[in-house]
């Protein structure tokens, strides 16, 4: 898959809830060559340069445009940095990176936590175009999930919530709707977000009989194999590069999450 290094324009900024921020960036390059479950690693060219990239997966594309749809939480000073961007401003951008999801489910469900739930708006647009995917949503309340809901509307079928605190959709992880649904003719489960979850998921598939791809998220300080930051163990007791290799990884596959 051909790389690019681009300086892209930020075209709109969002504001999605308290603490997670949606980028529009004008990169026709990446809009183009781009698949579900790839990323790119970004760098603020103003502010404090200094710093590492950051790897975001990328969570849809506009083509039209040329542009794409960044989503992060604002966690510590790098993606502060981020947040203080403007329109008009611009990142420095390398990607697309990684290999994506395998799209050959006839009968799809997207799992997804927190701000996994970025990688899997794209793979529910254009993976699985006309909507013939269902998804699960999960989260700790309902002010984190409302914004995820609405992403998603127009590009899933039946959307599935489920809360921690009971306030909104079924009271609990993902699991509380998710071994109901397994008992559905779905044929293979797409997931990201938090590592319990993944692994919760993919067991639960396993025992079910489906296939499961998962979206792994480690740190990865330079995105392109060389620095071994996200190397992890496979089932078959070989080093694997996340940024390489994945993010994207059959359950069978994993065995370091």
């Amino acid at each position: 898959m051909k790389k690019s290094i681009v300086q892209a324009k930020v075209y709109k900024v969002q504001q999605l809830n308290a603490t997670v921020r949606s980028m529009e960036v004008i990169a026709p390059e990446l809009a183009a060559e781009g698949v579900p479950g790839q990323f790119v690693n970004v760098r603020a060219v103003k502010g404090n340069t200094t710093l590492l990239r950051r790897p975001l997966g990328i969570a849809d594309v506009c083509v039209p445009r040329g542009s794409i749809i960044l989503i992060y939480r604002v966690i510590g000073e790098g993606t502060k940095v981020l947040a203080d961007l403007k329109p008009g401003d611009y990142l420095d951008i390398v990607g697309p990176l990684g290999r994506g999801f395998e799209l050959e489910s006839a009968k799809p469900l997207i799992v997804g936590g927190g701000l996994g739930l970025a990688p899997l708006l794209m793979l529910a647009k254009f993976g699985f175009g006309n909507g013939r995917a269902d998804l699960v949503i999960g989260g700790r309340c309902a002010e984190e999930i409302t914004c995820w809901e609405g992403l998603f509307r127009g590009n899933v079928q039946q959307t599935f919530i489920t809360s921690d605190d009971g306030s909104v959709g079924e009271k609990g992880t993902v699991m509380a709707a998710l071994e109901k649904l397994l008992q559905k003719d779905y044929d293979c489960v797409y997931t990201c977000g938090p590592v319990p979850m993944m692994r919760a998921v993919a067991a639960a598939c396993e025992k079910a009989g489906k296939k499961c791809q998962v979206s792994l998220e480690k740190y990865m300080a330079c995105g392109l194999g060389a620095c071994l930051s996200c190397a992890c163990e496979n089932a078959e007791g070989k080093r694997v590069k996340v940024c390489q290799d994945g993010p994207v990884f059959w359950s069978w596959e994993v065995k370091e999450w």
